[in-house]
């Protein structure tokens, strides 16, 4: 189990350090210690390394789902790579405003306005610039007042904000140690200070969290209050950006043995869920890839090694041992009060398990594989009890079912099928797959 653990330890700084190269990043040191909104002699120039512990200036994502992270004239792409200059990729900054930085910028985050719906927003000084596909919008650069009434000149940080995170669209804008709150619908601000958060220097939202980076460090906050959780700053070294003697471990991971799930699952929304140990890897998107985080920094009230998880009726439905585990999924994870509880009171059958998935066209029957037997529980029916009862020829270690059937994971490959029936009547496994190396940062 030790093993396990350390495994992914190091697969979550793999997966953050390596991730699929739709990330990017982009800064410059300041290596002399002078002030970032001013130029370096040319004559003394030198490309940047984010390794030598910088402090940002603005991180945004593009449309693609690519990062960029700036400091002074410079910026990355993504996780790993080179230092180039930023007017090589918004050339219009520089054209402007020969000052050599950028101020903030966000991505909008706005569907019901799809004239600015994946846009990048530049803030430099007065001014704003609105970019899509590296191309500026005609009109720009603006006032910042005739884009964003209500927000101030010379911005410190800016991130959007969505509707379920936030209580409306929004963008957070920090400048010294006031906060912006800006209703994208209404343009209305509503301003407030937290006075628990760092400075932040840039602000990014990545997989519905939210980072202030403060020198070469960064703290997670709620979008919310501002309040910050518990572990950090940290550094970003060890997690936005690979490199030499940084990160949670080093030497390579033992595919073979990371192969292994403990539970799949999806959401409405086609989010992805696998879990593994102490840890689970999230697929929002393609574009942005898989990433690894500890179970408990999403589910604080578990601590790893879960049996099955599932969704139903708006909740996740976690399984671990003899209990079961039901939470709220709004915004946040939260856990319904009362629980956890017996998993005997709240499906009707003794522990542990080995899988449990709904499919939508069962929505309201949950598949619970125990051993060589797969269960039907009606989750509509009060008490909740075993309706049907069906011997498979093999054990599984975890399965998940969506629009392509159902999926069932044995060591280091899936297997598919049509249905859940279809799976149990197969006398033989169907043809095997193996298991996503990108899920497990695994080469080969």
């Amino acid at each position: 189990m030790r093993l396990l653990a350390q495994t992914l330890c190091l697969l979550l700084a793999l997966t953050l350090s390596c991730a699929a190269p739709t990330h990017h990043d982009i800064m410059m040191a300041d290596h002399d210690g002078t002030d970032h909104h001013h130029h370096e002699d040319q004559h003394d120039h030198k490309d940047p390394d984010r390794c030598d512990g910088i402090e940002f200036d603005a991180i945004a994502p593009d449309e693609k789902g690519i990062t960029y992270f700036f400091k002074g004239d410079h910026l990355w792409r993504g996780f790993r790579g080179p230092a180039e200059l930023s007017n090589g990729t918004f050339k219009e900054l520089d054209d402007h405003h020969h000052i050599g930085h950028v101020d903030a910028a966000f991505r909008m985050h706005n569907e019901d306005d799809h004239s600015d719906h994946d846009h990048i927003f530049f803030f430099l000084d007065d001014k704003v610039f609105s970019y899509y596909n590296h191309s500026l919008e005609p009109g720009y650069p603006k006032e910042i007042e005739e884009v964003f009434p209500g927000i101030p000149k010379h911005l410190d940080a800016a991130v959007e904000c969505p509707k379920g995170e936030c209580t409306l669209d929004s963008v957070i804008f920090f400048k010294g140690d006031e906060v912006y709150n800006y209703d994208i619908a209404t343009k209305t601000v509503k301003q407030k200070k937290w006075p628990h958060l760092p400075h932040c220097t840039s602000a990014y939202r990545w997989l519905e969290r939210y980072y202030c980076f403060h020198g070469h460090n960064f703290t997670r906050f709620h979008p919310l209050t501002g309040e910050v959780e518990l572990g950090y700053p940290k550094d970003a070294r060890n997690y936005f950006m690979k490199c030499e003697n940084f990160g949670h471990g080093t030497g390579s991971v033992n595919c073979t043995d990371a192969a292994h799930l403990d539970a799949v699952t999806s959401d409405v929304k086609g989010k992805s869920y696998a879990f593994r140990g102490e840890m689970y890897l999230r697929l929002d998107s393609h574009r942005d890839g898989w990433h690894a985080f500890s179970i408990s920094s999403a589910w604080k009230e578990v601590h790893g090694d879960v049996n099955a998880v599932f969704f139903y009726d708006g909740k996740l439905y976690i399984i671990k041992g003899d209990e079961i585990y039901i939470y709220k999924t709004e915004a946040h994870y939260t856990l319904v009060e009362g629980y956890p509880k017996p998993l005997k009171e709240e499906l009707g059958i003794e522990g542990p398990v080995d899988a449990a998935f709904v499919c939508a066209d069962e929505q309201h029957t949950v598949h619970v594989i125990q051993g060589r037997n797969i269960k039907y529980i009606d989750l509509s029916a009060t008490p909740r009890s075993v309706v049907k009862d069906i011997p498979i020829s093999f054990k599984i270690d975890a399965a998940s079912c969506g629009p392509d059937g159902v999926k069932v994971y044995v060591g280091k490959e899936f297997f598919q099928y049509a249905s859940p029936m279809i799976m149990a009547m197969g006398k033989i496994k169907a043809v095997p797959h193996q298991i996503p190396q990108e899920m497990l940062g695994c080469s080969n």
